[in-house]
This record gives structure tokens, C-alpha cells and sequence, in this order.
């Protein structure tokens, strides 16, 4: 399967290691905005061809699927032109940066009929699918999740340290990975949120600090902390306490609620996260059936981050 790749930066690469586990992968364009950067990436990754024009790495011969890791404010626009195009496309996290926007890629989707699917990864690693096979097999029941996502950053920098050419966003990007995970393991949307934020940074103009609180109408809750001001390690951590037991979920890895390894590595064929959620993509597309994380089962996350916007908005 030929596959183009939108984006060079950290998570481009991340999608570039996986990929290269995947039997039967070809990628074979890599788009970026900076010419030199693309050149010197899709060198090292033996890509043949590089550009800066999506409709040309589009109109390569024989590409089936592309996958998005480009700025999150052009997710939607170039999802839209993938599709419109005849392409699969794999839109990393998430799916647009507005309600309107995720709405229009559905519909997009569903006029198309190609595979779109959304990089929620944390639906894919070994740790969260071993609390959701326990969910789904009646073992536990989620009471609260509590999570943290921290970070430190004071200037516009991205995960390997380069400059980025856009500003993250702590609820439409950070925060969407927990609501989407929360509403996922529940199995409900939900039903009761609140959002505050702290003050915003005079040089990236956006909030530093967030708290989101939401319930679903099982009675499970989830309180989530997000921070740009974190100086300490960095990362999202995600704390189940269910009515039996408590669990540590630590990207792939898992901990019981006293910080005892718990063996995920039968969970699945890999315990890289970012990888099971390429391998899902790429079955989806061969097997010509809806992928766990489609753009539409996305849409409640963005409806509830949506809700979440309008609460700081208000103040």
C-alpha cells in the first residue's frame, strides 16, 4: 500500500518508525512546509519523493492513504482535500480544532466512503485495551479517572525541540486524547462538564493552565489537569480507580494503583502505541470496515470539547 506522509516534525517521525514495523508499507512522499527540512527527512527515510504541494504528493501514482501529521489548524482542510481526492486518510489528533470543522470531515467521510479515522493512540495502547477488555468483560467498572498532562514550555517548540510553525492548544489538542479515552472505557458521552483556565501567556497567547472536570451518567467522573508550567517530568498519566482495584496507565505501560508492572505485552501484536494505531488504519483499509477511532466515532470528543470551549468562554 503506498502511503504519503503530511508533516516531517516529531510525530511525523513517530509515524515513520511505526510504519517501518508494518509489512506491506510503502511510503512513498513526504509533504512539510520547509523544503530543506522535507528533503533531509525524506533522505534518511528513503522516501522518494518530497514536497511542499499536497495535491502533488496526492497525484503520485498508485497512493491509496495518507496520513496527517501536519499543524492541527490545517487537519480538517487537508483531511477534506485527501478524501475529496479518493484517499484513505489518517488524521492525527484532532480531527479539527472546531465542532464545525470535525462535523464537515464526518460528512466528508460519509459522501466519500473512503476510511478516515482519527490518531486517538491512547484507545491503542496495550495499557488502556487491557482496562478496556476488563471493562468489556464485566471485571471492572470505572469510578473516576484522574489524569495529568504536563508539560513545560515557554517558547514554540515542538517534542524534538524544533520550532513550530503553529501554537498547541491544551483543550482542543491535549485535553481531546482523555475526553475521547473517558468517553471510550465509559461507553457514555458526557452529561455533566465544567472547564476553568488560568491566565494566558503574554508570548504564545494561549491558556498555560486548565482543569476539566466531567460525568458521564453512569455516575463515573473524570478530573483532568493539564499544564504548560510543569517543570518536572512531562507526559500524560492516567489513573483508573475502579471497583476493583486501582490502575497506572503510563503510555504503553501499566502499574497497579502501588506502582506493580502489570504484564501487557500478550495484549496485543506490539507495545508501541502509535504503531497498533497505524496497523488499525491499514487493516481497516484492506478489510473495507469501519476503524476503532473513525472520524464519526471522534465526533463526541470534539461535541464535548465544544462544550468545554463554551464553559471558558463564559468564564
Amino acid at each position: 500500500m503506498k502511503v504519503i506522509l503530511v508533516g516531517a516534525g516529531a510525530f511525523g517521525v513517530k509515524h515513520l518508525e511505526a510504519m517501518a514495523k508494518i509489512d506491506g508499507i510503502e511510503v512513498l512522499s513526504l509533504v512539510s512546509r520547509d523544503p530543506a527540512t522535507t528533503a533531509e527527512v525524506a533522505k534518511k527515510w528513503k522516501i522518494p519523493h518530497c514536497t511542499t504541494d499536497l495535491a502533488q504528493a496526492l497525484a503520485q501514482p498508485g497512493v491509496a492513504a495518507a496520513m496527517l501529521c501536519s499543524p492541527t489548524q490545517l487537519h480538517a482542510q487537508q483531511a477534506v482535500q485527501c478524501m475529496r481526492a479518493g484517499k484513505h486518510v489518517m488524521i492525527e489528533i484532532p480531527i479539527a480544532d472546531s465542532l464545525a470543522d470535525a462535523e464537515l470531515v464526518v460528512r466528508t467521510q460519509q459522501e466519500t466512503g473512503v476510511t478516515a479515522m482519527g490518531g486517538h493512540t491512547r484507545r491503542f495502547n496495550p495499557s488502556h485495551q487491557w482496562i478496556h477488555k476488563r471493562i468489556h468483560a464485566g471485571d471492572l467498572k470505572v469510578l473516576q479517572m484522574d489524569v495529568q498532562t504536563y508539560f513545560f514550555r515557554r517558547t514554540n517548540m515542538n517534542a524534538l525541540g524544533q520550532p513550530r510553525s503553529w501554537t498547541d492548544n491544551l483543550l482542543w489538542h491535549h485535553a481531546c486524547h482523555t475526553v475521547d479515552l473517558f468517553q471510550y472505557q465509559t461507553g457514555q458521552q458526557a452529561s455533566q462538564y465544567y472547564a476553568l483556565q488560568g491566565p494566558t501567556s503574554p508570548t504564545l497567547g494561549i491558556a498555560m493552565d486548565m482543569s476539566i472536570g466531567l460525568r458521564v451518567p453512569s455516575g463515573a467522573i473524570c478530573t483532568l489537569s493539564l499544564s504548560f508550567n510543569n517543570d518536572g517530568p512531562f507526559g500524560t498519566f492516567f489513573r483508573y480507580i475502579c471497583d476493583q482495584g486501582t490502575y497506572i496507565c503510563r503510555y504503553d505501560d501499566l502499574f497497579d494503583g502501588n506502582n506493580s508492572p502489570i504484564d501487557v505485552s500478550k495484549v496485543d501484536v506490539s507495545m508501541n502505541g502509535i504503531e497498533l494505531q497505524d496497523r488499525e488504519f491499514f487493516a481497516a483499509i484492506r478489510q473495507q470496515r469501519e476503524p476503532n477511532a473513525s472520524v464519526a466515532q471522534c465526533l463526541p470528543a470534539m461535541q464535548t470539547l465544544a462544550k468545554l470551549e463554551s464553559c471558558l468562554q463564559k468564564g
